[in-house]
């Protein structure tokens, strides 16, 4: 994750996409600090995702 998201609001993500990475727009339903892991759950649109905190 390169910007933390915020309760409510959007953040920004890297995703590995086709051997690289690429940002996305990401929200969740918590709160997640920058350097998480995380696991997209869902496409909100060509580029926003709806991502969860990877379970340890």
């Amino acid at each position: 994750m390169t910007v933390p998201i915020p309760e409510g609001g959007p953040g920004e993500v890297l995703v590995a996409v086709r051997g690289g990475s690429e940002a996305y727009t990401a929200w969740s339903t918590t709160s997640i600090d920058r350097d998480e892991r995380v696991v997209v759950v869902d496409s909100v649109s060509a580029r926003s995702v709806m991502v969860e905190r990877l379970p340890a």
